[in-house]
């Protein structure tokens, strides 16, 4: 009995770990579009049933100077990029493994785009994905170690 109780406990543990994974929810590591390389940490997490990233620091070598965001026309105008908000909103879809509604800033154009996420199969990556009208670009984002 005790055997089953606590191989139940590990089961709920494991299937526990394995859904964290297929939420957006963590510390993920975006990439430059131009290099190809790990730029910043954005940490995502779940406020009153909505998404919220914010940066939690660059990975830039060497690290860059303190950057605003000086092209931001928001409340987030002028304001550090580290702890700085970019997603904000979206909520998982009914019907698809995307979580939609929200948007997203690329801090350094200002811009503010209309977002999607979602999760790959293993967890490991998400697709982020800012539009424009119909027009939209996708990265791959790792989740972090």
């Amino acid at each position: 009995m005790k055997t089953s109780m606590v191989l139940a406990l590990a089961l709920m543990a494991i299937t526990g770990v394995a859904q964290a994974q297929n939420t957006p929810e963590g510390v993920w590591r975006t990439v430059d579009d131009q290099t190809g390389q790990p730029k910043a940490e954005v940490r995502i997490v779940k406020k009153n049933d909505q998404l919220s990233g914010s940066v939690l620091r660059s990975l830039k070598e060497p690290p860059p100077a303190p950057r605003r965001c000086t092209l931001c026309t928001d409340d987030r105008k002028d304001q550090p990029i580290i702890g700085m908000e970019i997603i904000r909103g979206g909520k998982a879809s009914s019907d698809s493994p995307w979580y939609e509604g929200g948007q997203i800033l690329d801090p350094d154009n200002g811009k503010t785009y209309r977002l999607k996420l979602r999760v790959s199969d293993d967890g490991k990556s998400l697709l982020v994905r800012g539009f424009i009208g119909p027009f939209y670009r996708t990265q791959v984002w790792q989740r972090a170690p």
